[in-house]
């Protein structure tokens, strides 16, 4: 897919208010609203644009604590990671969920209100698979935090 300037604009824009209208994004871009539309609609087929979505405000919901969870496994199988993916998928505290190189295999970002928020989400998580080590980190301060992907590389 040959993304041209006017295309990186419109994902600028939607990726900052997704809930501008066609006519907003294309008046923003220089189109009229059919040719915008179309450039949308293609991005959308490409998979380029997976969804739009509503950002919520965690610490307004009762969500101020935000943990990052590194784990260290005894298998590396695929049945045993697949009953772990899943394992890892039915915890909605887990925002994120990674596989790494280096000291530990796998990480997560967890979110949970307080401290006794994530021992509830702890033990129910070391109880339900084998694993060999299990480290937490708590953020302290949220310093970045952005949803929008760079495009200056496009």
């Amino acid at each position: 897919m040959n993304i041209d300037r006017i295309d990186k604009e419109i994902l600028r824009i939607i990726q900052q208010d997704a809930s501008l209208t066609t006519a907003e994004i294309a008046e923003q871009v220089g189109l009229t609203t059919t040719p915008c539309w179309r450039r949308i609609q293609r991005m959308q087929e490409l998979g380029i644009i997976l969804k739009r979505v509503t950002l919520l405000q965690p610490e307004k919901l009762n969500l101020g604590l935000t943990v990052f969870v590194h784990v260290k496994v005894a298998k590396h199988d695929a049945n045993w990671f697949k009953k772990f993916a899943e394992h890892v998928d039915a915890f909605d505290e887990v925002l994120e969920f990674y596989r790494l190189s280096g000291e530990y295999d796998y990480m997560l970002k967890v979110l949970v209100s307080d401290m006794q928020g994530y021992d509830h989400f702890y033990k129910r998580f070391i109880a339900g698979i084998e694993l060999r080590d299990v480290t937490s980190s708590f953020a302290m301060e949220k310093i970045k935090n952005k949803t929008a992907l760079p495009l200056n590389h496009l």
